[in-house]
């Protein structure tokens, strides 16, 4: 053995939320029983050991069976030591705040300005004074309010408050591009010295007070930014935090879990907290307490009783639900439209080619996924699947209907369908932007498919259609266009393009989604662009959900009811739990007249300028 070195050193694994353990020559038997202890233990060399941090700091007590416990034996790196320590106290602290009574905060809501001082500016609402003093009663936390609460703010008014008492001088803000300008703008309005605050892409200048960075980076920038983080006290907070919900699994994830540890202070702002279960609960609280969120969160979940759960789990995050914004309500609906014959015929078909081919890939979930999206598209229109010059190519409805052709293959049925008959998605989209374009109401048009959205922008062009997909190069244009234009009725876009990050509630109160796929988060937050706080009380806000009797739609509209009971039940929110069972209404596109459809068709069959 080497004289004076360590017994065993503790420290920081190279890889994203790991521990290394590395033992003196000749404790190498030593270490291989110690590393028994941990479930996620992988031997990397004789001497040394990895484990994640979760088992780490949720199974501190095993290190107590190294033999070795005489002064300077056991050395830890610093930046874990002070995890650890950190943990301990989280640990101490998450359960005084389960065990205390519903409510309890250490800190009063009415003391929250005279923290923030004379430096801070900004109006705040009661409920966001609350949420503020929740935080700051605990040494990390969440918020989990709905989008339009004010979240940037209280995230923001968190930071100076502990800068203030805690001496805390930097922040990094992880989010969104659709966050940015959200930040920047309460950065200014709020502190009368605004925060040096800088977006960036590349190593963090040392002068900044605060740097914003999007999620597509920060794989990248680790290094860099942990150094940043580490160089003087700082706190994390994890914008629309949801994005991470994959853990160390997901790029996103395993780097937020990789800079979680340099940060003194760590906050998560999401609206939608666990979208597709309690798995993504278990990864956002595990960032935010290492080693403790994860426990708290599957011995709340634990019976299966949401209540209960939702009790338990309530002194750790604030939430300001749709209720206390005071908005008027949101009148959500489900309309079931039939498959005419041709339509019927094709999807049939391809269920069974989809069947066989899914009996060979139970375990390949991209071979599924794909499946998934063909099926999606498939219960709008068969033709979508048949890429023509570009994926993004409109479809060509032709008028008058044609005969089917007998012993047509299935592939050319799919390719000609809109010779034969219009997907009943488009028609009844159409009847109901009509039909709120005659009482002046603007209708925002959601679609998950780009090719879906060009034709949509063809069948509704009489109604000065706008539209915004990732490829748009004129977002800002189009969305202006839409705000400001008395002729343009219509915005079309993708959940996933303009799913947060802008607001429409002021002009629009009308939306339509022609398909929904899985994910009940980016359904939430669309909801939002419509609903959120600043509407007038006589607003009358209204969603209508189609999906196609017999198809996937209905398997989609089944599972996100289930994580939307899950979410609200959790979240103790009746807004996202009314969600989860739609009621049904009548389908109105039936109305549309054959002149109507011939005069459209006309429109559709003349070259595109």
């Amino acid at each position: 053995m080497t004289e004076g070195a360590p017994s065993l050193t503790i420290g920081l694994s190279a890889e994203v939320a790991r521990a290394r353990m590395v033992a003196k020559a000749g404790l190498e038997a030593d270490l291989r029983r110690l590393a028994v202890g941990f479930q996620t233990s992988t031997q990397r060399t004789p001497g040394s050991i990895e484990v994640d941090l979760d088992d780490l700091l949720t199974h501190l007590e095993v290190l107590s069976s190294w033999p070795h416990t005489g002064a300077g034996d056991v050395v830890w790196e610093p930046h874990l030591q002070s995890l650890v320590v950190d943990a301990l106290q989280d640990a101490r602290t998450v359960s005084a705040r389960l065990d205390a009574p519903a409510g309890t905060a250490e800190v009063d809501p009415e003391t929250v300005l005279g923290m923030l001082g004379s430096e801070w500016d900004g109006d705040l609402t009661s409920f966001q004074k609350r949420d503020i003093a929740k935080l700051l009663s605990l040494r990390h936390g969440a918020n989990f309010s709905v989008p339009g609460a004010g979240k940037t703010r209280v995230g923001l008014a968190v930071f100076h408050a502990l800068r203030r008492q805690e001496g805390i001088e930097r922040l990094l803000i992880v989010g969104p591009k659709s966050c940015y300008d959200a930040w920047k703008y309460e950065n200014t309005k709020c502190l009368r010295r605004p925060l040096i605050m800088d977006v960036v892409d590349g190593v963090p200048s040392g002068t900044s007070d605060a740097i914003i960075v999007n999620y597509e980076r920060l794989a990248n920038m680790v290094t860099s930014l942990g150094r940043w983080l580490t160089e003087k006290p700082s706190m994390i907070i994890l914008d629309e935090a949801h994005r991470m919900k994959l853990g160390a699994s997901g790029t996103y994830g395993a780097a937020c879990l990789a800079l979680g540890p340099r940060s003194r202070r760590r906050l998560i702002l999401t609206g939608t907290p666990a979208p597709n279960g309690v798995r993504d609960l278990e990864n956002l609280f595990g960032f935010v307490w290492p080693g403790t969120g994860r426990q708290s969160v599957l011995r709340a979940v634990n019976g299966g009783d949401l209540a209960a759960a939702s009790k338990a789990l309530r002194p750790l995050f604030t939430r300001t639900t749709k209720g206390e914004l005071d908005l008027p309500p949101v009148d959500t609906r489900l309309r079931v439209v039939p498959l005419p014959p041709l339509h019927a015929e094709i999807y049939e078909a391809l269920v069974g080619q989809f069947s066989a081919r899914a009996a060979g890939s139970e375990g390949d979930f991209q071979a599924l996924g794909r499946i998934i999206v063909y099926m999606l598209m498939a219960a709008t229109s068969p033709a979508l699947l048949a890429v023509g010059t570009t994926q993004y190519e409109p479809l060509a409805y032709q008028v008058p209907p044609l005969p089917v052709p007998q012993r047509s293959s299935l592939y050319e049925l799919m390719q000609d369908l809109p010779a034969y008959e219009m997907s009943p998605k488009y028609q009844e989209t159409l009847a109901i932007v009509r039909e709120n374009a005659a009482q002046g109401r603007k209708t925002l048009v959601w679609s998950t498919f780009i090719r879906s959205l060009n034709t949509l922008e063809r069948v509704l062009a009489p109604f000065g259609t706008a539209m915004v997909h990732g490829g748009t190069p004129d977002r800002d244009d189009q969305i202006r266009r839409f705000r400001t234009d008395p002729k343009c009725m219509v915005l079309l876009s993708n959940p996933a393009t303009l799913g947060e990050g802008i607001s429409l509630h002021h002009e629009c109160h009308d939306a339509v989604y022609v398909d929904r796929d899985f994910a009940a988060g980016r359904f939430l937050q669309s909801l939002d662009r419509i609903h959120r706080l600043g509407l007038k009380k006589d607003v009358k806000t209204r969603v209508t959900v189609l999906a196609s009797e017999g198809t996937i739609d209905e398997v989609v509209a089944s599972r996100l009811a289930e994580k939307l009971r899950f979410m609200g039940g959790i979240l103790d929110d009746p807004a996202v739990q009314q969600l989860a069972d739609l009621e049904e209404e009548p389908t109105v596109g039936g109305g549309i007249d054959q002149g109507d459809l011939a005069a459209l068709m006309r429109h559709l069959r003349a070259p595109s300028t």
